[in-house]
Parts: C-alpha cells; structure tokens; sequence
C-alpha cells in the first residue's frame, strides 16, 4: 500500500470511486423506505390490523424491499431487476403495509426503484493523447482545420442509407433523371 492511501483524503476518495460504480443512493433510499415500513408494522397504534396471510405480506414486502436495497449496493449489475421488484413491491405496500408506511417508505421505495432504474454506470474515458492538437489551433504556423465526423454506416446494410427528408420530398412517379431525359 502506498502511504497517502491512508491518509483522510486517500480513505475519502476510494469510498467515492466505490460509491460511484453503483447505485448507491437508490440502495439506500429502497433499504430505508422498507426500513421505514418494518418500523410502523411495529408502531402501537389501535387502526393496525394484520389478519391472516396480509399479516405474512406486511412483514414480508418491506424486508424483501431492504434485501434489494442492500442487494443492489452489493451487486449493481441486477439493478435493473432490483430496480422493476422494488418498484413493485413499493406500489404493492400500500395495500399490504399500511399505506406504504404512511406513504414515506413507500415513496422512498419508488425513487429509489427509479433512481435504480435510471443509473447507468460510468464508463472509463480513454486516455488522450497530449501530442494531439486541438481542433481549431495552430500548430507551427499552420492553421489545423476542423475535420467534421464522416457518415455513419448503417447497422444493417439492407437499412435505407437516404435521409427520411429526402424521402418525404421525393415526388411521386418517374425520378428526376427520367423526366429529363423523355423531354
């Protein structure tokens, strides 16, 4: 280990890099939201009533709402179906957990399912090259121009390659070219 990976800074940046590479804060926010829920199940309030498999359902949503927060911390490569269970299981505990827990963990639950859904991980810029001028500047005395990007290939070669402008303005009938030539 290098000695400045232990410093306050050193420590600082590696939980950044860590946090970063996953959908830490839509972890947390389902982890809470279920939290939240498992906490008013137990609150001592005469209007709960848990009979029969509901009883089963309303201990069951919000810790399976905490297993995927923590889940998609631990692994964020099935943030995706993370992501789709807690969305449902947060819109399923407003009939299963007592409104959600007042709405709070359930609302928890659908932004953090939604900020779950949403994250993308970043991905590793390459390397430039410090030898290559920008565009635009001069180099020697010499002016680099600008090149602008070349047309881009089709996916599939039988994908039409003209503009849809220039097919919506194309008239209907002969081309052009065979108009001309009959006279």
């Amino acid at each position: 280990m290098s000695p400045g990976q232990h410093t306050a800074a050193g420590v600082r940046a590696r939980w950044r890099r860590w946090r970063r590479a996953r959908p830490f804060t839509a972890g947390l926010l389902i982890a809470l939201g279920g939290a939240e829920m498992l906490v008013t199940l137990r609150a001592p309030l005469g209007v709960l009533l848990h009979v029969g498999p509901q009883g089963l359902a309303a201990y069951l949503v919000p810790a399976i709402l905490v297993i995927c927060g923590v889940l998609l911390i631990t692994t964020p490569q099935q943030r995706v179906f993370y992501a789709v269970l807690s969305l449902v299981l947060g819109l399923v505990s407003w009939l299963t957990s007592n409104l959600g827990g007042f709405l709070v963990g359930m609302l928890l639950a659908l932004v953090g399912g939604a900020l779950a859904f949403a994250w993308t991980p970043v991905k590793q810029r390459p390397a430039r090259a410090e030898a290559t001028p920008a565009a635009g500047t001069a180099v020697a005395g010499t002016a680099v121009a600008a090149t602008a990007p070349g047309p881009r290939e089709p996916v599939d070669s039988s994908a039409p390659t003209e503009s849809l402008d220039a097919l919506l303005s194309a008239e209907p009938g002969p081309s052009r070219d065979a108009r001309a030539e009959r006279g």
